[in-house]
């Protein structure tokens, strides 16, 4: 047992916990003003039922003792057996915090779905779904990348982070239920814009600030492979933010701290599978090529294919999930991180690259198929969305009986 790795890991689950309701403003400023205080519940709920979940069985199920390499099992339920000793995925902490620090994972993801549904979607269905989804999708998912005789894991899959497991398992879903649900009403009539972007701008910057646990406190020490994931994490970013400001100057004139906040989301979640992997160097590479793909994405195949995917939950989280993995096939080292299977296809093998593809379709198989099974279901118990008037009066006051600015007198809706 080793203090200082107990202490890291212990800090960046704080850091990782706080991610979601930085979400929520980041969600919150991008959308209207009469659905804040619902973008808000939508992360904020999560905190209280992804922990219940998880303790009650979710953490035995994701890391538990393998079935088939895609599932755990109910050894570990309710925390027993999760002690003060070091457990099978970390010789140096606790297993409780392990467990405490591969919570607040499960926690944001399904999280980050609700950007797509932003506006629309009943509250009691959202609680529904989610809950579904956490057990047909994330727990499986998390245990074939991460749990020990995972399917993924035994053939080399390499996620440091969650790129399969967090971005693009959620990106695909939110794709899937945005279209489910339809588009918003006005969507064609209303001008929609940012209500808050001080929000955007704060919740964009509790990103970045829990993203360094996220990343970092992967390597499971305080160790170089932790300064390293915190490096390569701060570049690759700070990259993207930078090349989504030249996006913007160049598409109007000026660059927006809105372009700015979502270019340095986008490379946080580009780095996020390769930033325990990747050189440094390549890392400048990953986020300033992460921001064109993702604008690409969210401006142009969003228009050319008509979803409505409100706050960009899949052109961010799920394309750039997709990409980040490509990229950690292309440049990942075994003189970063000799656990990988090889090195990258730039430094000429094919084993980790090809891994990373089948990781990478695998999960968008299991987003789109277990998602649809999560919105079937949930379907058969209530309505997945609101009704026209609901939307039109907004769903702060429809599902939560709360106004954000119960003073306000702005011409904005």
């Amino acid at each position: 047992m080793d203090t200082g790795d107990t202490a890291l890991v212990l800090i960046s689950a704080a850091f990782v916990f706080l991610m979601t309701p930085a979400l929520g403003f980041f969600y919150g400023g991008l959308g209207r003003r009469k659905n804040v205080v619902s973008n808000l519940m939508n992360s904020f709920f999560i905190l209280g039922l992804a922990t219940v979940l998880w303790v009650a069985f979710g953490f035995s199920l994701s890391f538990g003792p393998d079935h088939g390499g895609v599932i755990g099992d109910f050894s570990w339920a309710f925390f027993n057996g999760v002690g003060f000793e070091p457990g099978p995925y970390g010789e140096t902490i606790p297993f409780l915090v392990y467990a405490m620090f591969q919570m607040m994972f499960a926690i944001i993801t399904p999280a980050l779905i609700t950007g797509s549904i932003a506006g629309r979607m009943k509250f009691k269905a959202l609680f529904i779904f989610i809950l579904l989804w956490s057990v047909i999708v994330y727990y499986p998912i998390a245990h074939m990348v991460w749990g020990h005789g995972g399917w993924l894991e035994r053939i080399g899959v390499a996620d440091f982070a969650g790129g399969d497991v967090v971005h693009i398992s959620s990106g695909v879903t939110a794709l899937l239920l945005c279209i489910a649900l339809g588009k918003r009403e006005d969507i064609k009539s209303a001008s929609y814009r940012c209500h808050n972007v001080p929000f955007v701008a704060l919740g964009a910057g509790l990103l970045w600030f829990g993203w360094f646990g996220f990343n970092a406190g992967s390597a499971l020490g305080a160790n170089g492979l932790a300064a390293h994931a915190f490096t390569t994490t701060a570049v690759a970013s700070a990259s993207a933010m930078l090349t989504w400001m030249l996006i913007d100057v160049h598409e109007t004139g000026k660059p927006t701290l809105v372009g700015a906040s979502t270019g340095l989301v986008v490379g946080l979640v580009a780095i996020t599978p390769g930033t325990g992997f990747v050189p440094v160097w390549a890392s400048f590479i990953i986020g300033a090529f992460v921001s064109p793909v993702c604008y690409f994405c969210v401006s142009r195949v969003k228009k050319r294919f008509g979803y409505d995917d409100a706050l960009d939950a899949f052109g961010c989280h799920g394309v750039g999930g997709i990409y980040g993995g490509i990229m950690t096939g292309l440049f990942g080292s075994q003189s970063v991180n000799p656990a990988l299977v090889s090195d990258g296809l730039l430094f000429g093998d094919t084993k980790l690259f090809f891994a990373n593809l089948v990781g990478t379709v695998v999960t968008i198989v299991l987003g789109l198929v277990g998602g649809a099974v999560c919105i079937f279901l949930t379907k058969k118990i209530t309505p997945l969305r609101v009704s026209e008037k609901e939307e039109k009066i907004g769903l702060d006051i429809t599902q939560h009986g709360e106004r954000a600015y119960p003073s306000f007198n702005g011409l904005d809706d």
